[in-house]
């Protein structure tokens, strides 16, 4: 049997991409996470042999393919030409992509048309990255697949990342080979040379969580810039008469200054909300991943996991990626350890639907944590979320956290009654809702019969929110 193990040469910028990616600043910030020897991940890195277990713990912290990682990248006859000239910093869409065609269809073609900025909004997980990358897969052809001086992008989904406008124009312009002296990099002169490229060349622009870019006050709001740089800016792309550039954002806040500064651009830009995955996409995530599972029953556990997860593909993914790994793909003896945890979310959606129980005080749900798997790649991500919004606007996290009795949709006053008893003032109640509205962390459902709206938790989302209620202070 094979003890060890190694990645192909080839993928090395790819492993070294993955690094940045999942916010390890150094090569020791990653052995120290997973408890591991420097000198290890260093040969992991540079194609030398490690032992299988370990192998596959570094691909699993780096979400990269064990299998993949091993094979060389494929040359140009050996690939599709969407694949061929897909850039090895992608690292959201990948193989495992399934559905969204109508969608991608859609943008793609506003992308094409007089839309200069797509902003695609959403929670944690839901696949906004991976929309993004998958649109510049299909806008290819429309800057000639000239990835390495077309194609721009900044994350900032991880700390000690330069986030003010200066930063981020400067490194864009000099990697398109412009000269800038000590005046030029001043915010103003940067702004009026990048508008200008970007206004006189195509270039495609990927922006990744834009939220922590955001900034504001209980009072005001939370959707301006911290630096005004970054408004001016866009301010100034839509008011050109005409720019062959394009912008994709993606963001799980709503940047509310920035919707009511260019509203006069409304055919400029576009934002789209992301949801989760509909049932017959789910199925295909998981017969892409070879997994079947009586998929056509619609009570076999794979179409419960999917109903259960609401369609998360962040989620639907770490399963399955956990029965192919840890279960050698036998879909049941997953569901035998593990149905526990999913039946109780299950049986109480059906109570909810069928019988009108919509309160539960007492559920303790784990969809996000009943593995380690899951608690590392899914958990870990909503943690995050509801720590900013913990920190920022703390009115909006503790109704967040009060509103999880919910299993299901229910009136938004039966929310805001949370507030009222604790003596929050009706402004400040409303001011709360607001902000989970624009951070997408209320879905907001039909109408009822009595004309009151109807809003609700993600299933993934309140298995959190539990969590975090049962932590509150009594008082």
């Amino acid at each position: 049997m094979t003890r060890s193990v190694k990645i192909n040469p080839d993928r090395k910028q790819q492993v070294i991409s993955a690094i940045e990616r999942n916010g390890f600043l150094t090569q020791g910030g990653l052995a120290a996470h997973l408890g591991i020897a420097l000198s290890t991940v260093s040969n992991f890195i540079n194609s030398k042999p490690v032992f299988v277990s370990t192998f596959e713990l570094i691909c699993e912290n780096l979400n990269l393919d064990q299998r993949e990682i091993r094979k060389p990248i494929k040359s140009d006859s050996d690939t599709s030409p969407e694949d061929s000239t897909s850039p090895q910093g992608f690292y959201a869409y990948d193989n495992a992509w399934v559905g969204r065609e109508k969608l991608v269809a859609e943008l793609s073609q506003k992308l094409r048309g007089s839309c200069r900025l797509l902003l695609v909004l959403g929670l944690t997980g839901i696949g906004k990255t991976a929309l993004a990358e998958r649109l510049a897969v299909q806008l290819q052809d429309w800057f000639s697949g000239d990835w390495k001086n077309k194609l721009r992008r900044a994350n900032f989904d991880y700390e000690d990342k330069a986030t003010d406008f200066a930063s981020v124009a400067s490194r864009w312009l000099e990697e398109w080979g412009e000269r800038l002296s000590a005046e030029d990099k001043k915010p103003e002169q940067l702004l009026q040379r990048l508008v200008k490229r970007l206004r006189e060349n195509r270039y495609l622009v990927l922006i990744d969580s834009l939220e922590y870019l955001l900034t504001g006050n209980e009072e005001d709001g939370w959707g301006d810039f911290a630096d005004e740089w970054w408004g001016k800016f866009f301010v100034s792309l839509f008011a050109e008469s005409s720019c062959q550039s394009r912008f994709i954002l993606t963001s799980q806040d709503l940047p509310t200054k920035f919707e009511a500064e260019c509203d006069r651009y409304k055919n400029l830009w576009y934002c789209q909300l992301l949801k989760g995955l509909e049932v017959p996409e789910q199925m295909a995530l998981f017969q892409k991943a070879e997994l079947d599972g009586d998929l056509e029953l619609p009570d076999s556990p794979l179409r419960v996991i999917g109903e259960v997860y609401d369609g998360h593909p962040l989620a639907l993914r770490t399963i399955a990626g956990e029965i192919k790994g840890s279960y050698g793909g036998n879909v049941r003896a997953y569901w035998k350890d593990n149905s526990r945890y999913i039946e109780e979310v299950k049986e109480a959606i059906d109570e909810a639907r069928n019988q009108g129980i919509v309160q539960g005080d007492e559920d303790r749900w784990q969809l996000a944590s009943y593995t380690t798997v899951l608690r590392r790649k899914v958990n870990e991500r909503i943690e995050k979320t509801f720590d900013r919004l913990k920190k920022d606007v703390y009115d909006a996290y503790f109704l967040f956290c009060m509103a999880s009795i919910y299993r299901c949709e229910v009136k938004e006053k039966w929310w805001l009654i949370n507030l009222e008893d604790e003596g929050y003032s009706e402004e400040r109640q409303k001011a709360a809702m607001q902000t989970l509205r624009d951070r997408y962390l209320v879905e907001d459902g039909k109408i009822d019969d009595e004309d009151n709206r109807l809003v609700g938790q993600h299933n993934l989302i309140r298995t959190v929110a539990i969590a975090h209620r049962l932590k509150l202070p009594e008082n």
